[in-house]
Order: structure tokens, then sequence, then C-alpha cells
């Protein structure tokens, strides 16, 4: 009966409060929806990489070294003479010949690049060719360049780099003022000096501020060493970041 139903749910309510079940159940008012978003899946990013790739470069930097070096041979001598006679030269056999010195290239990094005009001006990161002594410019079809620094900035981190060449693929800059944060952006580049890798991801955030640089772009998508000075491009192919 109705009045046996509603002593039964009393005493439900009652056992409840006594131990401790009880939920309290904060209203919700009654608010603007927040508007969906029209998702269509995932963008395709292959005609962009088509588009871009062939501008984005491997750069690879030298720096000359110079040291000083005896006698041909004398190396491999000392080492014989410290392994015989535990570091101690035999009387006699001090001598060594006046030391000379040699100049030498040893490697300093592999870095990344993009060509900004059809007569061979490329930008990249300052620090990818601060210190060096030589510059190689290497394109997606396998041609080397020796590249002039025309200049650098540290704050912003950005180098001017000369080739001297002409007819070459170029990349457009777009206006990262305009850029959104989750907007899907590619980088092309060459980490750990795999020419023309690319990655995909978003924009994370905007005008990060890191005291040192200028305000930075935020972004998950993946970057290696050798990434450095490599280009950050929308889905219309346009430069948006180095």
């Amino acid at each position: 009966s109705d009045s046996m139903t509603s002593k039964t749910a009393s005493l439900l309510l009652s056992a409840l409060l006594v131990s401790g079940a009880t939920a309290f159940i904060q209203p919700v008012h009654a608010a603007a929806p927040v508007p969906t978003p029209n998702v269509s899946g995932l963008p395709d990013f292959t005609d962009v990489i088509e588009k871009v790739g062939p501008a984005v470069v491997n750069i690879r930097t030298t720096e000359r070294v110079r040291t000083r070096g005896g006698a041909p041979g004398e190396e491999e001598m000392q080492e014989f003479l410290r392994r015989f006679f535990g570091g101690q030269i035999p009387r006699g056999g001090g001598r060594r010949a006046p030391q000379q010195e040699e100049e030498r290239e040893v490697q300093r990094g592999v870095g990344s690049g993009f060509i900004i005009s059809a007569d061979g001006f490329v930008l990249t990161n300052a620090h990818v060719v601060e210190g060096a002594d030589e510059v190689t410019v290497t394109l997606s079809d396998r041609r080397e360049f020796k590249a002039k620094v025309l200049g650098a900035d540290r704050r912003s981190d950005v180098a001017v780099l000369k080739l001297d060449a002409t007819n070459l693929p170029y990349l457009r800059t777009g206006d990262s003022s305009k850029i959104r944060v989750g907007e899907w952006v590619l980088a092309i580049g060459s980490p750990f000096g795999l020419e023309n890798t690319v990655t995909a991801g978003i924009i994370s955030a905007k005008s990060r501020d890191t005291g040192e640089y200028l305000p930075l772009i935020q972004s998950d998508v993946a970057v290696n060493p050798g990434n450095s000075g490599g280009p950050l491009i929308n889905l219309r192919g346009e430069v948006i970041g180095i």
C-alpha cells in the first residue's frame, strides 16, 4: 500500500543517515552551453610536406683547431715507453723533436634551416652557427653549398646565411601573431643528422616568456638535437616559428 511504501522509504532514509552514507548534491544552475566545434577527422599533412620539404636544409658546421704535434710516431713511442718503463723515459731517450703547430678541422655540430628566397637566403638558429669557421648546407636533392653567415641575433636566436645559388625552392613566412592554441603545426629538420624528418603536433601556448629570449611558442611537436633552426609550419605551408 502507499502507506507501507512511504514508511519503508522513511526507514531507509533514516538508516542511510545513521550509517553515514548521506550524499550531498550541489544544485546546477542553467548556463549557456559552450559551442561544440565541428570535428571532421585528423588533417592530412602529405600535400603540405611535399610542398615545403625541398626548402628545408641540413646544416653542418666545422671549426679550425690548432694543435701542437711532434715528430711522426712520437705519440706511439711515448706510449711504448710509458708501458714498458713504468712512465720513466730511459737515459738518452728523453729528447723530443720540436713541436709544430697543426691546423685541423673538427665538426662542431649538425642543425637545420630553411630557404626564404630563391637566390639563396637561409634562416637558422644563431647557436647552430655560433663559433663556426665553415658552414655547409645540404639540400634535400643532395646538393651541397658553402654558406656565408651574414649576421646573427642572440636574443631571438636567429641567424641569416647566404648560398651562392639561384632558382632554389623557398618557404613563405606566415603571421605568428595569428596562431591559435590547439592549431596543428609541423616541424621539419635533421634530428640526430637524419635529414628531412617530419613531426606533427599542436600549439600548446603562445608568448611564453623565458627571460632570456623573446617570447616563445610552446608546442608538443617532437624535436631532438639537430632540429635546431628548422621551421615550424602551419597547415597552409607557412613558417610561423623557428
